[in-house]
């Protein structure tokens, strides 16, 4: 008996795959039951090998939470270029994966289940808005090394025609700006980013530059206050292009830069609020009551990716293509 309860749960893991790290989390039908952290490998091998890693020791702790049960599906999100359906990933550069590379295939062989694998923003769109629990288009803006948006417009998301949509980060911003790494000049990345912060702001104490840096400007220094209100009002370009080009509901404000938390969502609203006080046509629009922050530790990249898999691995739609309605919205339980 216990044996047909097992086998008739949903059980699913969901990696996200970054620079240094993988976070991994286990669903049981559809609760996060367990989670991990392990060290990252780079190049295609290191990375296969540490999401197998991460995969079976998942495994092994679900084991102990429903004994019987085994893991149906395995959802990828990484950095770089991702085919749908295909799972190649090409360009994940800071994971040392330049050329296509089959990631999706090798792993699927590897751990004998199907795999979905899916860009890293893209899967954190899904994943916030499963756990905010967010009706509408949404897009999830990453502020952290770069600066890039992942979208999901009716449910879908929404890739382009060659994979660049969500790239408001090479939008440029300033035309006097410096040259960005892309080749153009004053791209948004260079005033809305972690990597913006860390430049305007060094931290001398070890603390993160955003937070040094948000905290002074509490305090009243006048160049802190100077540097936040740039940094808000690139942030503030990149919400109000995301909602002028596919005027989503919801900006989700992620990445490292996100966990300065509510200074930082007060900030970007603020400088929102100026720009909608100065343009009636803005004003209608309510761009400030848009956004809102990724939760800390709400795990949204492992989860989207978890979800993406359970979509992924229905016939007849690519990965992270909902057609109906997503799985039921996760939550952290323990499974008895």
């Amino acid at each position: 008996m216990r044996g047909d309860v097992a086998s008739a749960r949903e059980v699913v893991v969901g990696l996200d795959i970054g620079g240094t790290k993988v976070h991994g989390v286990l669903l049981v039908d559809g609760a996060v039951v367990a989670e991990d952290r392990f060290a990252v490998r780079h190049g295609a091998d290191g990375v296969v090998a540490t999401a197998t890693l991460a995969v079976d020791a998942l495994a092994g702790r679900l084991a102990a939470l429903v004994p019987g049960a085994e893991v149906g599906a395995v959802g990828v999100g990484v950095p770089g270029l991702v085919l749908p359906g295909a799972g190649t990933v090409a360009h994940a550069v800071n994971l040392g994966i330049v050329e296509p590379e089959p990631l999706g295939a090798r792993l699927a062989g590897a751990l004998g289940v199907p795999v979905t694998v899916e860009n890293d923003l893209n899967v954190a769109a899904l994943g916030a808005a499963h756990v905010l629990g967010l009706e509408g288009d949404l897009a999830f803006l990453a502020l952290g090394t770069g600066v890039a948006a992942g979208l999901l417009l009716d449910g879908r998301l929404r890739r382009g025609h060659r994979g660049a949509a969500g790239e408001v980060g090479h939008v440029p911003y300033a035309a006097d700006g410096p040259r960005c790494a892309c080749g153009q000049v004053g791209c948004l990345e260079l005033y809305a980013s972690g990597s913006a912060i860390d430049a305007a702001w060094p931290s001398p104490d070890g603390v993160p530059a955003p937070a040094h840096l948000f905290r002074a400007a509490a305090a009243g220094d006048v160049d802190a206050v100077r540097v936040r209100d740039r940094f808000a009002d690139a942030v503030a370009t990149a919400v109000q292009t995301l909602t002028l080009t596919v005027d989503v509901e919801h900006v989700v404000l992620g990445g490292g830069v996100s966990e300065v938390g509510e200074p930082l969502l007060v900030a970007v609203r603020r400088a929102l609020g100026r720009r909608e006080a100065a343009s009636s046509f803005l004003a209608t629009l309510g761009l400030a009551d848009r956004v809102r922050l990724a939760p800390p530790g709400a795990r949204v990249a492992p989860v989207g990716a978890a979800l993406a898999a359970l979509v992924g691995r229905d016939a007849g739609r690519g990965p992270g293509h909902a057609a109906g309605p997503l799985p039921a919205r996760p939550t952290t339980a323990t499974v008895a």
